[in-house]
C-alpha cells in the first residue's frame, strides 16, 4: 500500500512510508500520552493503610509423648546379627538411620558398637562415637579411652572418643588425657588441656602443669584455665595471651613449685555452681 506523495512525516518520495512505520509511530506517541496522565494522578493519590482481618492459629493440645524408649533387653541371635549388620552402613547416605537403629537398641548394642572403634574407616569410628555418647552407656568407657590413645587415629577421632570418655565415665580419662598431651598435633594436646577441667582428679594437674609450657600458646591458654578452674589457685597474674615460650616455661615452674608443696594435702575444691542453681536440701 503507497501514499501520497507527501506524507505527514515530510517524505517526498511515494511509496517511503508503509502502514507499519505509521502504525509504530502512532502507538509510540499514544503510550507516551498514558503515561503522562497516569503520572498526574499518581501524583495526586493517597495510600491507606488497610488491616487485614487475621484469625489465630488454634492451640496445639497437649498430649503423651510418642517416642519409643531404648530397649533395655539383651540382643537375641536375630538381634545380634542385625546389629552387626549395621556397622558398615555407619557410613554413607543411611549413617543417621543406623545410628538412630543402634540409639534404638540400647545399652545392649554398646558391644556391637566398640567393634567399630577398631574398623579400617574412619567416618565409622567416629559414627560410633557419636553413637556411643547418645547412648550414655558408662559401660562405653574403657574402649573410648583406648580409642583416644590410638596415636595412628585421626585426631578428629581421637578427640572425640575422649570427649565421649570425660561425659561417659571422667574417672577413666587421665590415662588418655596424658597420652594425648604428649603428642605430636598441637590439636591434639589442645583438647586435652581443655577435657581435663572436667575431670576432677589430682592426676590431671600434672599434666596440664606440662602443658603451660607448650610451644603453641593456644595449648598453654587452655592449660591455664583448666587448673584455675580445678584447682582456684591464686597464681602471679601473667599476660598469657601475648607470652613467648620463654615466658611460659618460667610460669610453668611457678606453678610446678606450687604443685610440689601441695600435692600430698591439697584436695580439688568442689565445682562451682551456676549463679542461677539454688542448692538443695
Amino acid at each position: 500500500m503507497t501514499f501520497m506523495k507527501y506524507c505527514r512525516n515530510g517524505h517526498k518520495q511515494q511509496g517511503q512510508c508503509d502502514v507499519r512505520t505509521i502504525l509504530f509511530r502512532s502507538m509510540a506517541i499514544l503510550c507516551l500520552g498514558l503515561v503522562g496522565a497516569t503520572s498526574e494522578a499518581g501524583a495526586q493519590a493517597r495510600l491507606f493503610s488497610v488491616q487485614m482481618p487475621y484469625d489465630l492459629p488454634p492451640k496445639m493440645e497437649s498430649g503423651a509423648a510418642t517416642s519409643v524408649p531404648p530397649s533395655n533387653q539383651p540382643l537375641g541371635p536375630e538381634e545380634l546379627k542385625r546389629a552387626e549388620a549395621l556397622l558398615p552402613l555407619l557410613e554413607g547416605k543411611q549413617e543417621f538411620w543406623a545410628m538412630g537403629e543402634f540409639v534404638h537398641m540400647g545399652a545392649p548394642a554398646v558391644p556391637v558398637l566398640v567393634k567399630a572403634l577398631t574398623m579400617p574407616s574412619p567416618r565409622i569410628r567416629y559414627n560410633a562415637i557419636e553413637t556411643l555418647m547418645i547412648i550414655k552407656d558408662p559401660s562405653a568407657a574403657p574402649a573410648l579411652v583406648e580409642a583416644a590413645k590410638e596415636p595412628n587415629d585421626m585426631p578428629r577421632v581421637r578427640e572425640h572418643a575422649l570427649r565421649a570418655t570425660v561425659r561417659l565415665n571422667p574417672a577413666l580419662a587421665p590415662p588418655a588425657i596424658e597420652a594425648m598431651a604428649k603428642d605430636q598435633n598441637a590439636s591434639v594436646r589442645k583438647v586435652a588441656a581443655f577435657e581435663a577441667r572436667y575431670v576432677r582428679q589430682k592426676a590431671v594437674v600434672p599434666v596440664l602443669i606440662g602443658l603451660l609450657s607448650d610451644r603453641e600458646r593456644f595449648v598453654s591458654i587452655s592449660a591455664i584455665h583448666s587448673l584455675w578452674l580445678l584447682t582456684r589457685h591464686e597464681s602471679e597474674i601473667h599476660d598469657w595471651d601475648s607470652s613467648s615460650k620463654e615466658n611460659r616455661q618460667e610460669w610453668a615452674q611457678e606453678w610446678a613449685d606450687w604443685w610440689t608443696s601441695v600435692r600430698d594435702t591439697f584436695e580439688l575444691p568442689d565445682p562451682r555452681r551456676p549463679q542461677n542453681q539454688q542448692p538443695q536440701g
